[in-house]
């Protein structure tokens, strides 16, 4: 009897070991099925509506190529909300995420996941000058692990704007940032074509928007026509800037299209939203054929266009045909 409970209990522990082994095979099934999963980091240095549509546009260009958010895809979005501190405790955290690849917003949002991650693939996108940030060493071969899309438009063709919408402005008003890299790059560009077609420049900087007001009149009192590049600070605001604009009868020209719904006369500009799915095209590289940030070239926007608000142009009486007739 005790023989044949032994038997008994031998083969019960046979069964068990078989059940677990079988368990064991479903789990690493499971895992398996997780590998399929593409994991991508999103760092946003703030809310911002041109920033919005740059990570809106990456995450449906995605969709569009079979990669969906909660399915095939999971998505780590984070936003910083302009302050540098959380920009590294986000920075070191996708770092330890093992992302297939990692998305950063703006400028400071990139410097800061390449400070953190120095494997990870990086792209960028809505920076406009990665080569003075520091994130790549060239355009044509950015080498490291970082590339992206740049959102410098010509700013010689938008200084070309001002001046054929308003010949007779012979004095040009400047306000930016002084701290944002991008802007200062913009505005050396700016300053260079200006005196190019014989005009003068006149600079006013702002460091937060509270400086914006003083900051924009007093152009007004100085200048006929003013342009403001991609810059942080003028765009959060623009409506000011729109106000007084209107007020004081000067003619703004921003470099960004969100900027110019609130208050300036007409740009050439970009679409963010098509930029993010620009940039999308190369994380698609990265993700499906395997190729290194290293081996592809940053991008500049391949759709910019011509954007004029129409009250504006009413108010300081541009027409249709003038419009038609912008270079």
């Amino acid at each position: 009897m005790k023989l044949s409970q032994r038997i008994i209990k031998g083969f019960a522990i046979v069964a068990l070991a078989g059940i677990a082994i079988g368990l064991s095979g479903c789990e690493k099934k499971s895992t398996a099925t997780d590998k399929d999963v593409v994991k991508i980091g999103i760092l946003q240095l703030m809310d911002h509506e041109s920033l919005d549509a740059a990570r809106k546009g990456f995450i449906y260009e995605l969709a569009k190529h079979g990669y969906k958010d909660g399915k095939n895809l999971q998505i780590d979005y984070l936003n910083a909300q302009g302050d540098q501190s959380n920009l590294k405790t986000m920075s070191e955290r996708l770092q330890r995420d093992n992302n297939v690849v990692n998305l950063a917003i703006a400028t400071p949002a990139a410097q800061s996941l390449k400070q953190a991650d120095t494997k990870t693939p990086l792209l960028f996108t809505a920076i406009t000058d990665p080569v003075g940030a520091g994130l790549v060493k060239s355009l044509k071969n950015p080498g490291g692990n970082v590339t992206g899309t740049s959102d410098l438009v010509s700013v010689a063709q938008q200084i070309d704007l001002l001046h054929q919408l308003f010949p007779k402005a012979k004095k040009v008003g400047l306000l930016y940032n002084a701290a944002e890299p991008n802007s200062v790059y913009q505005i050396k560009i700016a300053k260079k074509e200006i005196k190019r077609l014989g005009l003068t420049s006149v600079s006013r900087t702002v460091a937060t928007t509270n400086d914006v007001e003083q900051a924009m009149r007093s152009l007004c009192q100085e200048s006929e026509a003013i342009y403001i590049p991609s810059d942080n600070v003028a765009a959060s605001a623009m409506a000011t800037i729109g106000k007084i604009s209107e007020e004081k009868k000067v003619p703004v020209v921003p470099a960004v299209e969100a900027m110019l719904k609130l208050g300036g006369v007409a740009t050439k500009a970009l679409d963010y939203n098509k930029l993010g799915r620009q940039t999308a095209q190369m994380a698609l590289k990265i993700i499906k054929d395997k190729k290194k940030p290293a081996d592809i070239a940053v991008e500049r926007p391949t759709d910019v266009q011509l954007q004029v608000n129409k009250k504006f142009t009413q108010i300081f009486k541009i027409s249709d045909e003038k419009i038609a007739k912008v270079k």
